[in-house]
């Protein structure tokens, strides 16, 4: 059986690296990827001269002008009412109106959540939507063995009620099972202590709720040490608390590559150390990649959303593109109605 067409729409504009970067990476899924089209929404000049540069699959690209964009240092809410045509207004339209399937964008996260708000709807049962966000870790997972896992929320919802985590556990769970294809993902409450009682009211409450539910592996509380360990497929808490860790995870990473730079300079003896060590740093880099897996889901929509890092590059956008067909293809959504159904 033919597989289905999956259309995805590009917010080319707003990210770290400009507009080629993003047209490089949608080039390079139209070679591919066969059964996703493209339409990248941006300056059509622009994007026309980095295609004429870049190879690429014509039949499966096409352009929607956009003459406004928001950039990074802009407030969300300004900059869309004062910018009508802004590029990731645009697309998040076009995704509501099914002239594609899902949306991708590498730009300001605050002017893409609040596209999504104004142009999406969401999903019955839900209150809040999620920026959810993938982290690496050091056990494995799923069919494919993803040496990550999955916390959520990391920015959209600050302040999260009991009802809110209980719904984040339940579209994590359903992001996790089809797209690191694990049937069965081990869900947890992130807190300060394993015991039922610890953490603050809304945690202990959605601890209760979430004991009672069939159809989720709710594995209690999980305390900050466990998560780099992969306890967890899934960590569920509030934005802040959820941001917080996500841009220390991030820095880990950072440190980790820094310091294995200075060593090496440092000595003869260091640098025979790290090459004796390579294997494990290799392993150590391969992990906290974030640019393999792309970018990171909004869930609670009726339309797919993947939130690429403003520094992606064309690797990193092509395989959020591919996220974001895997998630439309499987019909995120519905999946994510069940759960709440059950």
């Amino acid at each position: 059986m033919a597989t289905k067409l999956i259309t995805i729409a590009f917010d080319v504009m707003g990210s770290d690296h400009g507009p080629a970067e993003i047209v490089r990476g949608a080039a390079q899924l139209s070679l591919e990827s066969p059964h996703i089209h493209t339409l990248l929404v941006g300056d059509r000049s622009l994007i026309d001269d980095a295609l004429a540069e870049t190879k690429h699959s014509g039949e499966r690209i096409s352009v929607q002008h956009a003459s406004e964009y928001v950039g990074m240092d802009e407030k969300p809410g300004e900059a869309l009412a004062r910018k009508p045509d802004a590029s990731v207004s645009v697309a998040a339209r076009l995704v509501a109106e099914g002239e594609a399937d899902a949306l991708v964008s590498a730009g300001n996260t605050g002017a893409c959540v609040l596209s999504c708000a104004r142009h999406f709807k969401l999903l019955p049962g839900v209150r809040r939507a999620a920026l959810a966000a993938v982290y690496p870790t050091r056990d494995r997972r799923g069919q494919k063995a993803d040496p990550f896992s999955l916390i959520l929320d990391v920015g959209a919802t600050v302040e999260a009620t009991a009802e809110d985590l209980v719904t984040f556990a339940v579209m994590g769970a359903a992001y996790a099972r089809i797209i690191s294809r694990n049937e069965n993902p081990k869900v947890a409450l992130l807190s300060n202590g394993t015991e039922p009682n610890k953490g603050p009211r809304q945690v202990v409450e959605a601890h209760a709720a979430l004991s009672a539910m069939s159809g989720l592996k709710f594995i209690g509380n999980v305390e900050g040490v466990d998560i780099p360990k992969g306890t967890a497929d899934v960590v569920v808490t509030d934005g802040f608390v959820g941001n917080v860790c996500l841009k220390m995870l991030e820095g880990v990473h950072d440190t980790v590559m820094d310091l294995a730079q200075y060593a090496y300079k440092e000595s003869l003896r260091w640098r025979a150390g790290l090459a004796m060590l390579s294997g494990g740093i290799q392993r150590i880099k391969d992990i906290t990649d974030w640019e393999q897996y792309g970018g990171a889901p909004v869930l609670g929509f009726d339309r797919i959303f993947i939130k690429a890092h403003g520094r992606s590059k064309a690797r990193a956008i092509a395989n959020a593109g591919k996220v974001a067909a895997k998630a439309a293809a499987n019909d995120l959504g519905k999946a994510i109605q069940q759960g709440l159904a059950r």
